[in-house]
């Protein structure tokens, strides 16, 4: 879960910078998509982190 959620905060970061330099189209759509991925890759990296404290007591 803590890996999933990496990897959608990266996305989540690697698209806006990718439509600043223009190798995408900036749109509404992935404007959303990129928001989307990092909200979600935030709250799975959290529930991971604290799934896997929870478990190690």
């Amino acid at each position: 879960m803590i890996l999933v959620g990496f990897i959608l905060l990266v996305v989540g970061v690697l698209l806006p910078f990718a439509m600043l330099l223009r190798v995408l189209e900036p749109t509404l759509l992935l404007g959303f998509l990129s928001w989307g991925a990092s909200l979600v890759g935030l709250a799975l990296g959290v529930l991971g982190v604290v799934t896997y404290s929870r478990a190690r007591d």
